[in-house]
C-alpha cells in the first residue's frame, strides 16, 4: 500500500539525518524535518532559537513508553512544554472524541468531549493530513464555551497519522501565556506516530506463532496476513455520527486478497526491483524492507554514542551486538519464513545504514 505523501517526505528527511554522524543528530533532525514539510504545514512561526537538547529529551521520553497509553501520555506531557494547553482527540469513523489534555485544569477534563471535526481547523487537519493553524473563532463553539479560548486567539491542530489514516487530532493553543511552538509540536507528533508504528509491529510479531518447519527452497510458504494493531482500538467515541468506515485490518486483508487472486505478475517497470513478482510477493518484500529500516533506525537513534565510537574504532558490531541480534531475531520471526527471506533485508540494512556500506567498521566478529 502506497504511503502518504507527508509520510514519504518525513521518512526521506529523517533517513538523511540518521545517515550522518550522530553528534549533530538532534539539531539536524529539527531543521531537515521542517525544510521537507510542504509549504504552510508548519503553522505558526517558531521561536528564534529551538533547543535541540530539550526537544531530543522530549522525544526520548516518548520513545521510552512501552504501551500506547504511556506513549500518548508522554506526548501530552512533552507537548505541554511547547504550548500552554494541549489535548488529544481520538478519531473513529469521522468523529473526534477527547482522550486527555494538559493545561485545562484537569487532565481528564476533555475526556469523551465530542469535538466537531466537520469544519474549521479540525476538519482541515483531518481531511488534508497537515498541521493547521487557526483562530479560536473557527473552532467548535461547544469547545470554546466549555474550555474558553487562548488570550491571543491562536491555535494549532496537528494530525497524528498511523497506517495512512488520521488516528487522532492533537490540539494546542497558547492559553493565558501565549506559548505556542508549532515546529517543536509538529516534530513531537511525527516522532509519536513513528514510535506507535514500531511498537505495534513488535507486538504483532510477538503474538504470531513460531514459524513451521522451513519448506523447500523452490516452494516458499505462503505468508499469513496479519492485522495492524490500532493503538486507539479501546477508545471508541460515544457520539459517532456516520456509518463506520472499514477497519484498517479489513482493508489490508482485502488488498492482499485482490493481489493473490490477480492473474499474472505486477506490471514491469524499470525502477521496480520486484517487477517480475506477483503483487502479493512484491508487497511482502516491500514490507520486509520497511520493517528492517525501522529496526535499524531504532538501533541508531538509541545508541548514538556507540555508533559514532564504533565507526571510529572499527568495532561497531561488538558494541551493538545485543541490539543487532535482538532486532535480527524480531525480523527473522516475522519474515524469515516468507518469500522475503531470500532478500536478507535486515543484514543489508545493517551494512547500508549502520556501517554506511563500509564493512570494515563492523569489526572482525561481524558475520558477512
Amino acid at each position: 500500500m502506497a504511503e502518504s505523501k507527508l509520510q514519504r517526505i518525513v521518512e526521506r528527511a529523517v533517513a538523511k539525518v540518521l545517515d550522518r554522524h550522530m553528534p549533530k543528530l538532534q539539531a539536524e533532525l529539527v531543521q531537515r524535518v521542517l525544510e521537507e514539510l510542504p509549504a504552510g504545514a508548519a503553522g505558526a512561526s517558531a521561536p528564534a532559537e529551538v533547543s535541540a537538547g530539550s526537544l531530543a529529551q522530549a522525544i526520548a521520553t516518548i520513545h521510552a513508553g512501552n504501551t500506547q497509553k504511556e506513549i500518548l501520555r508522554a506526548l501530552l506531557d512533552a507537548g505541554a512544554a511547547y504550548a500552554a494547553r494541549v489535548a488529544l482527540f481520538v478519531v473513529k469513523s469521522g468523529s473526534a472524541s477527547g482522550w486527555q489534555g494538559r493545561g485545562f485544569g484537569d487532565d481528564e477534563s476533555v475526556k469523551d468531549f465530542p469535538l466537531d471535526a466537520s469544519g474549521g481547523p479540525a476538519a482541515h487537519a483531518y481531511q488534508n493530513r497537515v498541521v493547521t493553524p487557526g483562530n479560536i473563532a473557527e473552532m467548535d463553539g461547544r469547545f470554546v464555551q466549555q474550555f474558553g479560548g487562548p488570550a491571543n486567539e491562536q491555535l494549532l491542530v496537528l494530525p497524528l497519522v498511523l497506517k495512512d489514516k488520521v488516528a487522532a487530532l492533537f490540539y494546542a493553543d497558547g492559553g493565558a501565556t501565549g506559548v505556542l511552538d508549532a515546529p517543536s509540536l509538529e516534530i513531537l507528533v511525527l516522532a509519536t506516530s513513528a514510535w506507535l508504528e514500531v511498537t505495534s509491529l513488535r507486538k504483532q510479531v510477538q503474538r504470531e506463532p513460531e514459524p513451521a518447519a522451513a519448506a523447500p527452497a523452490y516452494m516458499p510458504p505462503v505468508q499469513t496476513v496479519s492485522s495492524y494493531v490500532d493503538p486507539f482500538a479501546g477508545h471508541a467515541p460515544q457520539h459517532t455520527d456516520r456509518a463506520p468506515e472499514p477497519a484498517a485490518e479489513v482493508v489490508e486483508v482485502a488488498a492482499h486478497a485482490v493481489g493473490a487472486g490477480a492473474v499474472g505478475s505486477a506490471p514491469a517497470t524499470a525502477a521496480d526491483p520486484f517487477a517480475g513478482l506477483s503483487a502479493e510477493d512484491a508487497d511482502t518484500h516491500r514490507k520486509a524492507q520497511r520493517f528492517a529500516r525501522l529496526l535499524v533506525d531504532e538501533i541508531k537513534l538509541y545508541n548514538q554514542a556507540k555508533v559514532a565510537e564504533g565507526r571510529r574504532n572499527k568495532d561497531l558490531y561488538d558494541r551493538l551486538r545485543d541490539d543487532i541480534e535482538k532486532s535480527r531475531s524480531s525480523y527473522q520471526k516475522r519474515y524469515g519464513n516468507t518469500i522475503a527471506a531470500v532478500g536478507d533485508y535486515f543484514q543489508k540494512e545493517v551494512v547500508r545504514s549502520l556501517a554506511e556500506e563500509d564493512l570494515t567498521v563492523m569489526g572482525s566478529n561481524f558475520k558477512r
